[in-house]
Protein backbone atom coordinates (compact mmCIF):
# COMPACT_ATOMS: atom_id res chain seq x y z
CA UNK A 1 0.00 0.00 0.00
CA UNK A 2 1.18 3.42 -1.08
CA UNK A 3 1.36 6.25 1.47
CA UNK A 4 -1.07 7.99 -0.32
CA UNK A 5 -3.26 4.83 -0.28
CA UNK A 6 -2.46 4.35 3.47
CA UNK A 7 -3.46 8.44 4.55
CA UNK A 8 -6.90 7.66 2.57
CA UNK A 9 -7.91 4.30 4.28
CA UNK A 10 -6.27 5.20 7.62
CA UNK A 11 -6.86 9.27 8.53
CA UNK A 12 -10.18 9.57 8.15
CA UNK A 13 -10.45 6.31 11.19
CA UNK A 14 -7.43 8.26 13.12
CA UNK A 15 -9.07 11.37 12.92
CA UNK A 16 -12.59 10.15 14.37
CA UNK A 17 -10.92 8.48 17.16
CA UNK A 18 -9.22 11.80 18.22
CA UNK A 19 -12.54 13.69 18.21
CA UNK A 20 -14.52 10.89 20.19
CA UNK A 21 -11.30 11.21 22.45
CA UNK A 22 -12.03 14.74 22.75
CA UNK A 23 -15.35 14.71 23.32
CA UNK A 24 -14.84 11.80 26.00
CA UNK A 25 -12.80 14.38 27.54
CA UNK A 26 -15.36 17.09 27.45
CA UNK A 27 -17.54 14.98 29.10
CA UNK A 28 -14.48 13.97 31.98
CA UNK A 29 -14.15 18.21 32.55
CA UNK A 30 -18.29 18.28 33.18
CA UNK A 31 -17.70 15.79 35.93
CA UNK A 32 -16.33 19.28 37.92
CA UNK A 33 -19.79 20.93 37.20
CA UNK A 34 -21.40 18.18 38.80
CA UNK A 35 -23.11 17.45 35.17
CA UNK A 36 -22.10 13.41 35.70
CA UNK A 37 -22.04 11.57 38.89
CA UNK A 38 -18.59 9.54 37.36
CA UNK A 39 -18.53 7.14 40.78
CA UNK A 40 -22.32 6.14 40.66
CA UNK A 41 -21.70 5.71 36.95
CA UNK A 42 -19.28 3.03 37.54
CA UNK A 43 -20.29 1.55 40.49
CA UNK A 44 -22.36 -2.09 40.52
CA UNK A 45 -24.81 -0.90 43.18
CA UNK A 46 -23.99 -2.58 46.49
CA UNK A 47 -20.03 -3.26 45.43
CA UNK A 48 -17.82 -0.95 47.83
CA UNK A 49 -16.61 2.97 46.02
CA UNK A 50 -13.35 1.78 45.95
CA UNK A 51 -14.24 -0.78 43.13
CA UNK A 52 -16.06 1.81 41.08
CA UNK A 53 -13.38 4.08 41.49
CA UNK A 54 -10.84 1.36 40.20
CA UNK A 55 -13.31 0.94 37.10
CA UNK A 56 -13.29 4.89 36.44
CA UNK A 57 -9.90 4.73 37.14
CA UNK A 58 -9.44 1.96 34.20
CA UNK A 59 -11.66 3.72 31.84
CA UNK A 60 -9.77 6.99 32.19
CA UNK A 61 -6.44 5.71 31.35
CA UNK A 62 -7.84 3.61 28.57
CA UNK A 63 -8.99 6.69 27.33
CA UNK A 64 -5.57 8.59 27.45
CA UNK A 65 -3.80 5.98 26.30
CA UNK A 66 -5.86 5.50 22.89
CA UNK A 67 -5.91 9.30 22.54
CA UNK A 68 -2.50 9.37 23.11
CA UNK A 69 -1.42 6.98 20.69
CA UNK A 70 -3.68 8.31 17.55
CA UNK A 71 -1.96 12.02 18.25
CA UNK A 72 1.50 10.06 17.75
CA UNK A 73 -0.02 8.67 14.67
CA UNK A 74 -1.24 11.95 13.37
CA UNK A 75 1.99 13.58 13.97
CA UNK A 76 4.10 10.95 12.12
CA UNK A 77 2.08 11.10 9.04
CA UNK A 78 1.85 15.46 9.13
CA UNK A 79 6.01 15.31 10.22
CA UNK A 80 5.84 12.88 6.70
CA UNK A 81 3.81 15.34 4.99
CA UNK A 82 5.78 18.32 5.09
CA UNK A 83 9.12 16.12 5.50
CA UNK A 84 10.18 17.12 9.17
CA UNK A 85 11.49 13.96 9.80
CA UNK A 86 15.00 15.54 10.78
CA UNK A 87 12.97 18.26 12.84
CA UNK A 88 10.34 17.11 14.38
CA UNK A 89 9.59 13.82 16.51
CA UNK A 90 6.11 11.81 16.62
CA UNK A 91 6.01 11.58 20.41
CA UNK A 92 3.39 13.39 22.62
CA UNK A 93 4.08 14.26 26.17
CA UNK A 94 1.55 12.48 28.70
CA UNK A 95 0.68 16.65 30.16
CA UNK A 96 -0.12 17.14 26.41
CA UNK A 97 -2.76 15.20 26.41
CA UNK A 98 -6.08 16.88 26.24
CA UNK A 99 -7.47 13.94 27.97
CA UNK A 100 -7.11 13.94 31.64
CA UNK A 101 -6.70 10.40 34.59
CA UNK A 102 -9.57 9.94 37.10
CA UNK A 103 -8.30 11.67 40.46
CA UNK A 104 -9.12 10.32 43.61
CA UNK A 105 -9.48 13.62 45.50
CA UNK A 106 -10.93 15.43 42.83
CA UNK A 107 -13.71 13.02 41.43
CA UNK A 108 -14.81 12.36 45.27
CA UNK A 109 -15.29 16.22 46.20
CA UNK A 110 -16.99 15.96 42.50
CA UNK A 111 -18.89 13.22 44.08
CA UNK A 112 -19.64 15.45 47.49
CA UNK A 113 -21.02 18.09 45.23
CA UNK A 114 -23.13 15.68 42.82
CA UNK A 115 -24.58 14.45 46.47
CA UNK A 116 -25.42 17.97 47.35
CA UNK A 117 -27.02 18.75 43.88
CA UNK A 118 -29.04 15.87 44.72
CA UNK A 119 -30.42 17.28 48.25
CA UNK A 120 -31.44 20.24 46.16
CA UNK A 121 -33.28 18.47 43.85
CA UNK A 122 -30.68 19.83 40.96
CA UNK A 123 -29.73 16.15 40.18
CA UNK A 124 -31.94 13.14 41.08
CA UNK A 125 -30.55 9.39 41.03
CA UNK A 126 -33.45 8.71 38.98
CA UNK A 127 -32.28 10.70 35.85
CA UNK A 128 -28.89 11.73 34.52
CA UNK A 129 -28.25 15.16 33.61
CA UNK A 130 -29.92 17.90 34.77
CA UNK A 131 -33.75 17.94 36.38
CA UNK A 132 -34.30 20.91 37.76
CA UNK A 133 -32.31 24.34 37.11
CA UNK A 134 -35.31 27.31 37.68
CA UNK A 135 -38.81 27.98 37.19
CA UNK A 136 -41.70 25.61 39.46
CA UNK A 137 -40.18 23.05 42.00
CA UNK A 138 -43.42 21.74 42.62
CA UNK A 139 -44.10 21.24 39.22
CA UNK A 140 -41.26 19.01 38.93
CA UNK A 141 -41.53 17.38 42.28
CA UNK A 142 -44.47 16.23 43.88
CA UNK A 143 -44.81 17.91 47.07
CA UNK A 144 -46.85 15.29 49.66
CA UNK A 145 -47.66 15.90 53.06
CA UNK A 146 -46.54 12.70 55.04
CA UNK A 147 -48.80 10.47 57.15
CA UNK A 148 -49.85 11.00 60.99
CA UNK A 149 -47.47 9.44 63.45
CA UNK A 150 -49.82 7.20 65.34
CA UNK A 151 -49.13 4.65 68.29
CA UNK A 152 -49.69 0.96 68.06
CA UNK A 153 -53.75 1.52 68.80
CA UNK A 154 -53.73 3.66 65.64
CA UNK A 155 -54.01 7.13 68.39
CA UNK A 156 -52.55 10.19 67.25
CA UNK A 157 -49.42 10.80 69.05
CA UNK A 158 -49.03 13.38 71.33
CA UNK A 159 -48.43 17.11 68.58
CA UNK A 160 -49.26 15.32 65.98
CA UNK A 161 -51.93 17.41 64.52
CA UNK A 162 -55.12 19.11 65.25
CA UNK A 163 -58.66 17.37 64.76
CA UNK A 164 -57.22 15.07 62.61
CA UNK A 165 -54.68 17.26 60.52
CA UNK A 166 -51.28 15.93 59.76
CA UNK A 167 -48.27 17.88 61.02
CA UNK A 168 -46.03 15.33 59.58
CA UNK A 169 -43.69 17.33 57.42
CA UNK A 170 -43.98 17.83 53.70
CA UNK A 171 -41.59 15.79 51.07
CA UNK A 172 -41.08 15.19 47.59
CA UNK A 173 -41.50 11.56 47.11
CA UNK A 174 -41.47 11.52 42.79
CA UNK A 175 -40.49 13.58 40.18
CA UNK A 176 -41.51 14.34 36.99
CA UNK A 177 -39.49 12.67 33.74
CA UNK A 178 -41.04 14.31 30.75
CA UNK A 179 -44.56 13.14 31.55
CA UNK A 180 -44.39 10.21 34.13
CA UNK A 181 -43.69 10.53 37.65
CA UNK A 182 -40.81 8.54 39.31
CA UNK A 183 -39.82 7.62 42.35
CA UNK A 184 -37.08 9.73 43.97
CA UNK A 185 -34.54 6.80 46.13
CA UNK A 186 -33.10 10.25 47.90
CA UNK A 187 -35.69 13.04 48.32
CA UNK A 188 -34.49 16.54 47.66
CA UNK A 189 -34.65 18.73 50.88
CA UNK A 190 -38.14 20.10 51.62
CA UNK A 191 -37.46 23.35 52.27
CA UNK A 192 -34.11 24.60 50.65
CA UNK A 193 -32.15 24.98 53.60
CA UNK A 194 -29.65 22.20 54.50
CA UNK A 195 -27.68 22.93 57.73
CA UNK A 196 -23.82 22.43 57.96
CA UNK A 197 -23.28 22.48 61.91
CA UNK A 198 -20.24 21.52 64.17
CA UNK A 199 -22.43 18.64 64.90
CA UNK A 200 -26.36 16.82 63.86
CA UNK A 201 -28.12 19.32 65.40
CA UNK A 202 -30.71 18.61 62.88
CA UNK A 203 -32.46 15.72 60.74
CA UNK A 204 -31.16 17.27 57.63
CA UNK A 205 -27.32 18.53 58.63
CA UNK A 206 -25.43 18.00 55.82
CA UNK A 207 -23.56 15.06 57.06
CA UNK A 208 -26.50 12.92 58.02
CA UNK A 209 -28.20 13.60 54.42
CA UNK A 210 -24.88 12.49 52.65
CA UNK A 211 -24.53 9.58 54.98
CA UNK A 212 -27.86 8.63 53.43
CA UNK A 213 -26.92 9.55 50.16
CA UNK A 214 -24.27 7.03 50.22
CA UNK A 215 -26.17 4.04 51.87
CA UNK A 216 -29.10 4.29 48.77
CA UNK A 217 -26.66 4.78 45.99
CA UNK A 218 -24.25 1.83 47.53
CA UNK A 219 -26.13 0.04 50.22
CA UNK A 220 -25.97 -0.71 54.22
CA UNK A 221 -23.41 -3.55 53.81
CA UNK A 222 -20.79 -1.54 52.69
CA UNK A 223 -21.61 2.05 54.53
CA UNK A 224 -18.87 2.37 56.73
CA UNK A 225 -15.83 0.88 54.25
CA UNK A 226 -17.32 3.70 51.70
CA UNK A 227 -17.25 6.34 54.29
CA UNK A 228 -13.98 5.88 55.22
CA UNK A 229 -12.97 5.79 51.80
CA UNK A 230 -14.36 8.83 51.12
CA UNK A 231 -13.13 10.23 53.94
CA UNK A 232 -9.22 9.31 53.43
CA UNK A 233 -9.51 10.33 49.83
CA UNK A 234 -10.44 13.82 51.21
CA UNK A 235 -7.82 14.10 54.28
CA UNK A 236 -5.30 11.37 53.70
CA UNK A 237 -2.97 12.42 56.68
CA UNK A 238 -6.04 13.82 59.15
CA UNK A 239 -6.80 11.65 62.26
CA UNK A 240 -10.63 10.89 63.19
CA UNK A 241 -13.58 9.59 62.55
CA UNK A 242 -14.73 9.26 58.81
CA UNK A 243 -17.80 11.63 59.66
CA UNK A 244 -16.07 14.17 61.44
CA UNK A 245 -13.55 14.44 58.43
CA UNK A 246 -16.41 14.46 55.78
CA UNK A 247 -17.73 17.29 58.27
CA UNK A 248 -14.81 19.27 58.17
CA UNK A 249 -14.96 19.05 54.45
CA UNK A 250 -18.17 21.17 54.42
CA UNK A 251 -17.74 22.93 57.13
CA UNK A 252 -14.14 24.29 55.84
CA UNK A 253 -13.56 23.64 51.83
CA UNK A 254 -17.00 22.34 50.06
CA UNK A 255 -17.93 26.26 49.65
CA UNK A 256 -14.45 27.14 48.33
CA UNK A 257 -14.30 24.50 46.01
CA UNK A 258 -17.88 24.90 44.69
CA UNK A 259 -16.94 28.78 43.78
CA UNK A 260 -14.09 27.88 42.30
CA UNK A 261 -15.95 25.30 40.11
CA UNK A 262 -18.62 27.69 39.36
CA UNK A 263 -15.57 30.36 38.63
CA UNK A 264 -17.32 33.00 41.49
CA UNK A 265 -20.90 32.66 40.30
CA UNK A 266 -22.26 29.50 43.24
CA UNK A 267 -25.60 27.94 42.70
CA UNK A 268 -25.76 27.00 45.92
CA UNK A 269 -25.50 29.97 48.64
CA UNK A 270 -23.80 29.12 51.84
CA UNK A 271 -25.66 31.15 55.25
CA UNK A 272 -22.25 31.81 57.11
CA UNK A 273 -21.98 33.51 60.58
CA UNK A 274 -18.25 33.93 60.33
CA UNK A 275 -15.07 31.82 61.76
CA UNK A 276 -16.61 30.05 64.73
CA UNK A 277 -19.12 28.52 62.03
CA UNK A 278 -21.98 29.39 65.27
CA UNK A 279 -24.08 28.65 61.97
CA UNK A 280 -24.27 27.78 58.72
CA UNK A 281 -26.39 26.70 55.90
CA UNK A 282 -26.49 26.59 52.44
CA UNK A 283 -29.59 26.53 49.96
CA UNK A 284 -30.16 26.22 46.17
CA UNK A 285 -30.37 29.93 44.16
CA UNK A 286 -32.34 28.57 42.03
CA UNK A 287 -35.28 27.51 44.93
CA UNK A 288 -34.88 30.75 46.50
CA UNK A 289 -37.37 32.95 47.31
CA UNK A 290 -38.54 35.85 49.85
CA UNK A 291 -39.00 33.76 52.72
CA UNK A 292 -35.70 31.70 52.52
CA UNK A 293 -34.00 33.85 55.23
CA UNK A 294 -37.02 34.11 57.36
CA UNK A 295 -36.97 30.12 57.51
CA UNK A 296 -33.73 29.96 57.86
CA UNK A 297 -33.95 32.04 61.12
CA UNK A 298 -37.10 30.74 62.71
CA UNK A 299 -36.59 26.96 62.02
CA UNK A 300 -32.42 27.01 62.17
CA UNK A 301 -30.62 29.45 63.27
CA UNK A 302 -32.81 30.21 66.65
CA UNK A 303 -33.70 26.67 67.39
CA UNK A 304 -29.79 25.69 66.84
CA UNK A 305 -29.20 28.90 69.75
CA UNK A 306 -31.15 26.72 71.95
CA UNK A 307 -29.11 23.65 71.02
CA UNK A 308 -26.48 25.09 71.77
CA UNK A 309 -27.45 26.24 75.15
CA UNK A 310 -28.63 22.99 76.49
CA UNK A 311 -25.45 21.76 75.23
CA UNK A 312 -23.73 23.97 77.70
CA UNK A 313 -25.68 22.79 80.52
CA UNK A 314 -25.20 19.80 79.78
CA UNK A 315 -21.67 19.86 79.75
CA UNK A 316 -21.87 21.98 83.08
CA UNK A 317 -23.53 19.16 84.59
CA UNK A 318 -20.52 16.25 83.30
CA UNK A 319 -17.98 19.16 84.36
CA UNK A 320 -19.77 19.61 88.08
CA UNK A 321 -19.61 15.77 88.58
CA UNK A 322 -16.21 14.96 88.32
CA UNK A 323 -12.82 15.96 90.31
CA UNK A 324 -10.26 15.20 87.56
CA UNK A 325 -9.02 17.93 86.49
CA UNK A 326 -7.73 17.23 83.15
CA UNK A 327 -11.77 16.01 82.27
CA UNK A 328 -13.13 19.43 83.23
CA UNK A 329 -10.40 21.52 81.07
CA UNK A 330 -11.65 19.65 78.29
CA UNK A 331 -15.57 20.18 79.57
CA UNK A 332 -14.37 24.07 79.73
CA UNK A 333 -12.84 24.56 76.20
CA UNK A 334 -16.33 22.75 74.76
CA UNK A 335 -18.25 24.90 76.81
CA UNK A 336 -16.34 28.14 75.95
CA UNK A 337 -16.14 27.08 72.40
CA UNK A 338 -20.45 26.65 72.42
CA UNK A 339 -20.63 30.29 74.02
CA UNK A 340 -18.29 31.75 70.96
CA UNK A 341 -20.68 30.46 68.69
CA UNK A 342 -23.81 31.80 70.58
CA UNK A 343 -22.25 35.66 70.56
CA UNK A 344 -21.54 34.81 67.07
CA UNK A 345 -25.73 33.74 66.28
CA UNK A 346 -26.63 36.77 68.32
CA UNK A 347 -24.63 39.21 66.15
CA UNK A 348 -25.58 37.41 63.24
CA UNK A 349 -29.36 37.02 63.76
CA UNK A 350 -29.02 40.98 63.26
CA UNK A 351 -28.44 40.76 59.49
CA UNK A 352 -30.57 37.78 59.35
CA UNK A 353 -33.57 39.55 60.84
CA UNK A 354 -33.23 42.22 58.99
CA UNK A 355 -33.10 40.98 55.33
CA UNK A 356 -35.77 38.57 56.65
CA UNK A 357 -37.91 41.44 57.11
CA UNK A 358 -36.73 43.20 53.32
CA UNK A 359 -38.58 39.48 51.36
CA UNK A 360 -35.82 40.48 48.78
CA UNK A 361 -36.45 39.27 45.79
CA UNK A 362 -34.00 38.08 42.92
CA UNK A 363 -33.91 38.62 39.16
CA UNK A 364 -31.50 35.95 37.77
CA UNK A 365 -31.51 37.41 34.46
CA UNK A 366 -28.62 39.94 36.18
CA UNK A 367 -26.64 36.96 37.42
CA UNK A 368 -25.20 35.54 40.12
CA UNK A 369 -22.89 38.53 41.17
CA UNK A 370 -25.45 41.18 40.83
CA UNK A 371 -27.83 38.90 42.80
CA UNK A 372 -25.30 37.82 45.70
CA UNK A 373 -24.49 41.69 46.53
CA UNK A 374 -27.99 42.09 47.53
CA UNK A 375 -27.22 40.11 50.85
CA UNK A 376 -23.63 41.40 51.26
CA UNK A 377 -22.54 44.73 53.43
CA UNK A 378 -26.00 45.15 54.26
CA UNK A 379 -26.37 48.56 56.42
CA UNK A 380 -28.03 46.94 59.41
CA UNK A 381 -29.52 49.74 62.27
CA UNK A 382 -27.95 49.10 65.66
CA UNK A 383 -29.56 50.38 68.89
CA UNK A 384 -27.31 53.50 68.99
CA UNK A 385 -28.65 54.95 65.67
CA UNK A 386 -25.91 54.14 63.35
CA UNK A 387 -25.68 51.29 61.15
CA UNK A 388 -23.18 48.90 60.61
CA UNK A 389 -22.69 46.75 57.32
CA UNK A 390 -22.52 43.25 57.77
CA UNK A 391 -22.97 39.97 55.04
CA UNK A 392 -25.28 37.56 54.85
CA UNK A 393 -23.68 35.04 52.78
CA UNK A 394 -19.85 33.79 52.66
CA UNK A 395 -17.70 35.82 50.73
CA UNK A 396 -16.67 34.20 47.40
CA UNK A 397 -13.62 36.27 46.70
Amino acid sequence: MSYKEYLKDQLPCILLNVFSAILCSVFLSSVNIGEGPTIIKWSKGTAPITQAFDAWERFTYEQFAKLKANEEELNRIFIKIYGLQDELTPEVENKDVTIRHADLGRDIRSFLSYAVGCMFGRYSLGKPGLVFAGGNFNSIYHRYKGQTPCDENGELLFGSGYAGISSAPYHYPEFKDHDKWTACSFEPDEDNIVPIGSADYFNDDIVVRFTEFVRVVYGDSTLGENLNFIASALYPNVNGSAKDKIRRYFLNDFYKDHCKVYQKRPIYWLLDSGREDGFKALFYLHRYDKYTVARARTDYLHPLQRKYEAEIGRLEMLSGATNDIREKATYRKEIEALQRKIEECRTYDQVVAHIAHQQIELDLDDGVKVNYTKFQGVKVPMDNGKTVPMDLLAKIG
